[in-house]
């Protein structure tokens, strides 16, 4: 009997959480297969999601992991349950998929020999945009790990829990990290 009313306040509970989610019923139409509703979706986090992609992987190359992310989330979307905001949801498929991405690009890029002397004699950014160049150029300067977790908890908004589950890492290795990686930005910036 008391398993049964679990069950019952779980389920109470999704549904009051889809309804407080905007996207539930483009969400609900969407898993009936209604490609329309699914576009609304797409518009409606694409731009998110292609911050996401840039952050994590840099401007070049993201026009196909976002697509990627958009087909995964179409083939996933029955497994969307409504306990979280279909935006968190999808956010979270996203983070996923691009750090898979990553990893696949990284072994790729391991076979090539790196130079950085391309890098430094590439043209100085535009007075207008200086300054964002000079944060995403110190950001990127992070070591990887540093990089992850600081994008994730100071520009993503993950907590440092969720941040350790999905890289594989302690909550309190994250937390470190993210201290380290403020702490290299406030050194570079000096």
């Amino acid at each position: 009997m008391h398993a049964r009313m679990s069950r019952l306040a779980k389920r109470s509970s999704r549904r009051q959480n889809m309804t407080l989610d905007p996207d539930a019923p483009d969400v609900t139409l969407a898993q009936a297969g209604d490609l329309a509703a699914f576009e609304r979706l797409y518009d409606g986090h694409v731009g998110r999601i292609n911050s996401l992609a840039e952050w994590m992987l840099g401007s070049n190359d993201t026009e196909d992991v976002i697509q990627d992310i958009f087909v995964r989330a179409w083939e996933k979307l029955d497994t969307f349950r409504g306990d979280a905001p279909f935006g968190a949801w999808l956010h979270k498929l996203g983070v996923n998929v691009l750090l898979r991405y990553r990893e696949r690009l990284r072994m790729r890029q391991d076979r090539f020999l790196n130079d950085d002397a391309a890098l430094h004699s590439a043209p100085a950014p535009a007075d207008g945009l200086q300054l964002y160049a000079e944060v995403e150029s110190a950001i990127w300067r992070l070591p990887r790990r540093v990089r992850e977790v600081l994008v994730l908890h100071d520009m993503e908004g993950y907590r440092h829990s969720e941040i350790a589950e999905l890289l594989g890492i302690s909550a309190a290795t994250s937390r470190w990290h993210a201290h380290a990686g403020r702490l290299m930005l406030q050194e570079y910036f000096e």
